[in-house]
């Protein structure tokens, strides 16, 4: 019963980090909106720093 929630667990986290949802051959892509909320939480976290921040939203808001 543990092993089954820990390999949940990784299949849930490797889904989150993957940034993107395959299904059936179709990709769905994070909107930018969803982008910069994750960007905004991994700086809260310390994930990353203020400058890593800063340049990755400048490309996420450039992005055509």
């Amino acid at each position: 019963m543990v092993r089954a929630i820990l390999s949940l667990g990784l299949w849930i986290g490797l889904l989150g980090i993957s940034g993107c949802i395959a299904f059936g051959g179709t990709t769905i892509q994070p909107t930018r909106g969803q982008e910069l909320i994750d960007l905004k939480a991994a700086l809260d976290r310390g994930s990353i720093t203020q400058a890593e921040y800063e340049s990755t939203k400048a490309q996420i808001v450039n992005r055509r």
